[in-house]
């Protein structure tokens, strides 16, 4: 029902940008989108997923970029790179951004958590026992969202980036192969109350195909339950940066509550 009211946004139609959007809810996606069985320091079990608006919100963006590109010529205004164009707040076409903006991103959510249901019901199968859920944390890692910091009222936009207010829980996983942490934030306002989401690349996926080797991918995934095929070299956790540096590094943005480590690793190709 929640997803039907969100179809209900006043001039906007889902269908438009994909008509199979409604079957997209629940759905992994490829790439570094994963499901991970995990247990914490005290053994404790996690079940851990990654995934956004899937193809319905990429579709929504290419399209808005193409509208704010072609605004920039109409508008006359000189760009140094076409990427960088731009909607102006207080334009029709800025609100219709917005509004689609935060439907695309309620959607991500809201596949996530259809996602989880379905992980939970299929563990409780597997195991012949209820999971019993003891906390359930959904944050998002790339989008935009309209808040107040050095007084002023802002646009913040966080690619790569979780929220990290003070005493907001959050996930940030390393790669297929390496721990990952659930942290709370600090509230650093210098970061924006930001924290990096994850790893980050350190090779393209072109260069880690060209560069690692299938039993590369075996030898880095070795106590790890996951689908053994090429589809994942570039996924390589040497193709990432070291989890460990990335969160010595956002020490002063948020302060680590458990440190997971991989059971089960599952990607779609």
């Amino acid at each position: 029902a929640e997803l039907e009211a969100l179809a209900e946004v006043k001039g906007f139609d889902p269908s438009a940008y994909a008509g199979n959007w409604r079957e997209q809810l629940g759905s992994l996606g490829s790439g570094n989108h994963f499901i991970e069985v995990s247990l914490d320091e005290t053994d404790a079990v996690w079940l851990f997923l990654h995934s956004g608006s899937r193809g319905v919100g990429n579709k929504i963006a290419q399209h808005h970029i193409k509208v704010a590109q072609r605004l920039a010529k109409q508008w006359w205004i000189d760009l140094p790179d076409p990427d960088l164009a731009y909607l102006a707040e207080g334009t029709r076409e800025f609100t219709r951004y917005i509004a689609e903006l935060r439907w695309a991103q309620h959607f991500a959510l809201l596949n996530r958590e259809e996602m989880m249901d379905r992980v939970i019901r299929q563990v409780s199968e597997w195991v012949g026992t209820p999971v019993q859920e003891q906390e359930r944390i959904n944050c998002h890692h790339n989008f935009t969202e309209s808040e107040e910091h050095f007084g002023k009222r802002v646009w913040v936009s966080r690619k790569g980036a979780i929220q990290a207010d003070a005493g907001r829980p959050g996930l940030i996983p390393g790669s297929m192969g390496t721990a990952s942490y659930v942290v709370e934030g600090l509230g650093h306002p210098m970061s924006l109350n930001s924290s990096p989401h994850g790893a980050g690349r350190t090779f393209s996926r072109t260069k880690a195909r060209q560069t690692f080797t299938h039993d590369q991918l075996r030898e880095a995934m070795t106590g790890i339950e996951f689908r053994d095929t090429d589809a994942f070299l570039d996924e390589i956790p040497q193709a990432y940066k070291p989890i460990d540096q990335v969160m010595a590094d956002a020490a002063s943005l948020v302060q680590v509550r458990h440190t997971l480590r991989q059971l089960v690793n599952v990607k779609g190709d």
